[in-house]
């Protein structure tokens, strides 16, 4: 990934990501921020809802534009100022969300970029719309993605077969090693 600088940014410049709402990564977000609103989680619940089912943390669409302001438009060292958002559609799971920015503005004396932030589903139905200001880094910065540590705060719930694999594998293991002790044993 690259940084772009504000010299390097024109009006009319856009970039977007897209990315599926898996219930997976949904429960990593309400689990690493803390929230526990069941139209999120509970099926019983959500099912009585307007939704029928449950739906993702409108923030979690909104960090898709953060996704892409940190990563392609402007890129790595920009910092957020200021966005507002309207959010005009549920996220369901499964939903494929494209998070797109165009600049609108760009002020080259104060270092600021304005861009219109937009998110699509997969029918191209508008689920957020807004703007935001941002400061891009006033040198390139190139950066690689480090690589994602493992989750551990939801592995149990999410990778059972995992889990269950790796205790197998671990108490075969065990067992092997006291039929060896008990043969030397009795050798």
């Amino acid at each position: 990934m690259i940084g772009l600088t504000i010299d390097a940014i024109e009006v009319g410049d856009s970039a977007e990501i897209t990315r599926r709402a898996t219930q997976e990564d949904i429960a990593a977000f309400v689990e690493s921020v803390g929230d526990y609103n069941p139209v999120h989680a509970d099926a019983e619940y959500a099912a009585g809802t307007p939704f029928g089912e449950p739906i993702a943390p409108g923030i979690w669409t909104a960090g898709l534009v953060s996704a892409v302001i940190g990563t392609r438009l402007p890129g790595p060292g920009a910092i957020y100022l200021s966005q507002d958002l309207r959010f005009l559609r549920p996220v369901k799971f499964g939903d494929a969300i494209c998070a797109r920015v165009a600049v609108v503005e760009a002020n080259r004396e104060k270092n600021r970029v304005r861009l219109r932030t937009v998110c699509t589903n997969q029918r191209g139905e508008e689920v957020l719309t807004g703007e935001a200001l941002v400061m891009p880094s006033r040198a390139h910065v190139v950066y690689d993605r480090p690589r994602e540590p493992e989750r551990t705060s939801a592995l149990w719930a999410l990778n059972p077969w995992r889990w269950a694999a790796r205790a197998t594998a671990m108490w075969l293991a065990f067992g092997l090693s006291a039929l060896a002790s008990l043969d030397a044993n009795q050798s």
